[in-house]
């Protein structure tokens, strides 16, 4: 793969705001070397949601989309939430597990939704370091760059991480197997990385538009959200987690007639929120 990453629109924003699709991907690297099909890997795939919000960079706001699939390398986990039953050997670098390898979904998956091995071998600690080194390490490279830009240009900078659900929560989730989720959950982890007014004001403008909202439950936000987020210096990140029913089809991966709707719809989001800024 000769570029992992892409920003769209323009390199400096408009308006401060700065979006990223950390899932939205599904080039294939190469080295992959799963034991299942690319139509499996794709399970933890945020279809289309680069695609969602198409009305940022037509805007003037820079949007970072991961181009690989979540599957071969979560982006919105810590470099050094290691899966250690993943690989062969001693790991030899940071060492900072969220709980999650515990179901197979740390940096680098292990296993599918439903418990099936992704590889029929452990990695190696060089393959590991190879994906930090050319995925994990460029896309956080270029969103901290993003994000400092802008607030050195505005002297505050309001970040919208844009994420995709199951509608109904899987085997493997927290909030509990068959759980119905709302159509959109933000995420702020606990009101720490963004001021609770900013929240407030994306959740009432969705529910305006019909939708039912919920905040935190069942998603905080994780690393992209926790890592560059300093309210206090002007500095807020906010996760936005969009139910699948809404604009495809979970089977097939396709779009349905949602998905126009919801992308205007988005489009009116972003610009009641450059009204807000």
């Amino acid at each position: 793969m000769n570029r992992p990453i892409e920003v769209r629109g323009p390199a400096i924003a408009a308006i401060p705001l700065v979006l990223d699709s950390p899932h939205s991907g599904h080039a294939f690297p190469d080295d992959f070397n799963a034991a299942v099909s690319e139509a499996e890997l794709r399970e933890g795939e945020d279809c289309y949601v680069d695609e969602l919000y198409d009305g940022g960079p037509e805007m003037g706001v820079p949007l970072l989309a991961a181009l690989w699939p979540r599957t071969y390398l979560d982006p919105n986990r810590h470099a050094g939430d290691i899966d250690l039953d993943l690989i062969e050997g001693r790991w030899p670098g940071e060492y900072r597990p969220s709980g999650k390898a515990q179901v197979g979904k740390a940096l680098l998956w292990r296993t599918l939704e439903d418990g099936r091995p992704i590889y029929a071998k452990k990695l190696s600690i060089e393959e590991v370091l190879r994906r930090i080194r050319e995925f994990h390490a460029p896309y956080h490279q270029v969103i901290q760059h993003l994000l400092n830009e802008t607030h050195a240009r505005f002297g505050r900078v309001y970040h919208i991480n844009c994420h995709s659900m199951r509608s109904v929560a899987g085997k493997q989730s927290g909030d509990g197997e068959g759980n119905v989720r709302a159509d959109f959950v933000l995420g702020d982890r606990d009101g720490t990385s963004c001021a609770p007014a900013f929240t407030e004001f994306v959740r009432a403008t969705l529910a305006g538009m019909g939708y039912q909202v919920k905040v935190n439950d069942p998603y905080k936000g994780v690393e992209l959200v926790r890592a560059y987020a300093d309210p206090k210096a002007g500095r807020h990140s906010l996760q936005i987690e969009i139910s699948k029913r809404l604009y495809m089809d979970e089977g097939t991966l396709r779009k349905t007639a949602g998905f126009a709707p919801l992308q205007n719809n988005l489009s009116t989001l972003l610009a009641e929120i450059k009204g807000f800024l």
